[in-house]
């Protein structure tokens, strides 16, 4: 979990880091004000870049080996879009998440690439000022709101914590703000559940409470780690609803995780797949659906239930996803293409332009489909 949005919020994930960097569990510690450092400053190529991620490595070192979970991804997110990261479990999605937010657990660290947030290299940058920007500037939601939420305080008093670390604003200014966002949220007697525990609330309401929690600080970009797993379809189509409400009332920037391709069709404006590490397509949200140019993304597309025809199986995709570990040569989703040729298993594509902003990781496209 994220230490800085809460030295009592999202416990488990700090209470880990501390005990691995040596430090007691302080929040004084934690958080701080330390003079600022200078902070390397980089050239976005495109000024539209709220986030610009350039050949991103994150491993693990293993007794198993080396891990390559994060191998070389691109990214940008423009001001105000919404951004899908789809794949199957295991391809590097949330990984690639807790690089931005310099939250990788050891043995994990970045070995090598750029992470540019409004033209500040995050990668370059001490932690203390990192914690400056993740909570306040960069918020994430996580998909279990039940293991996020500490049980022994109270939604409000978690919500509150998070202005009070990063503002300088009163406690009751602060409750106020809160209470305002619990009702943005859709949390009904925001009164009555501000002082209430998690255990007290539905799925949904908790879920609703993680959206306030990462939003109350008004963040420029928000990550939303597959916040709908755990919910069933009907809430799951109110959590989206209310993203992308939220979304255009405060000009948010999102990127979006989910194994659900499903759920990004009317929903982002652009999504990237990942698979093993690597980002294999990238492409405005209908180009996707109505155009895939990677066999990968052709085959989770394929294996969708649909009403419009009669099916009684649905198709899959043969395999699984190989072991960060022990990635096969040339394209790393080669033994389980039924397109591939012998040159696949020699060379590794590179993400590269198929037409207009579609861009696609396949040695046989153009023209394979």
């Amino acid at each position: 979990m994220v230490e800085n949005i809460g030295s009592r919020t999202l416990y488990g994930f700090a209470k880990y880091r501390r005990k691995s960097e040596g430090i007691k569990p302080s929040a004084t510690i934690l958080f701080r004000v330390w003079s600022a450092p200078q902070i390397p400053s980089l050239k976005l190529v495109n000024p539209m870049n709220l986030l610009e991620i350039r050949n991103l490595k994150t491993y693990f070192y293993t007794d198993k080996g080396i891990s390559k979970a994060v191998d070389g991804v691109n990214l940008t997110i423009n001001s105000g879009e919404i951004v899908g990261l789809v794949g199957e479990s295991g391809c590097g999605k949330t990984l690639t998440a807790l690089s931005i937010l310099g939250l990788v657990p050891p043995p994990g660290r970045i070995i090598e690439g750029e992470i540019i947030y409004k033209s500040t290299d995050l990668t370059k940058i001490p932690e203390k000022e990192l914690i400056k920007i993740r909570g306040k500037e960069i918020s994430i939601i996580f998909q279990e709101p039940q293991t996020s939420l500490n049980p022994v305080f109270t939604v409000g008093n978690q919500i509150v914590e998070s202005l009070l670390i990063h503002t300088d604003i009163s406690k009751k200014q602060a409750k106020e703000i809160s209470l305002e966002m619990l009702s943005k949220v859709g949390i009904k007697e925001p009164q009555i559940k501000f002082n209430q525990y998690p255990h007290q609330l539905s799925g949904g309401q908790q879920q609703r409470v993680m959206i306030a929690m990462a939003l109350v600080t008004r963040p420029s970009l928000l990550i939303a780690d597959e916040p709908t797993t755990a919910l069933d379809v009907t809430v799951q189509s109110q959590i989206l609803e209310l993203i992308n409400q939220l979304q255009k009332d405060f000009n948010l920037s999102i990127l979006f995780i989910t194994h659900d391709l499903s759920l990004m069709r009317n929903f982002a404006d652009r999504i990237c797949v990942m698979y093993a590490g690597k980002i294999v397509e990238s492409a405005p949200s209908n180009e996707i659906f109505e155009n895939p140019k990677h066999p990968y993304t052709k085959g989770l597309i394929s294996a969708l239930p649909s009403i419009k025809t009669k099916q009684k199986r649905l198709n899959t995709i043969a395999g699984r996803v190989p072991e960060p570990y022990n990635l096969p040569t040339g394209c790393r989703f080669h033994p389980r293409c039924e397109y591939r040729i012998e040159d696949c298993s020699k060379f590794s594509p590179e993400l590269k332009i198929i037409e207009n902003s579609h861009l696609s990781a396949c040695i046989r496209q153009p023209g394979l489909f």
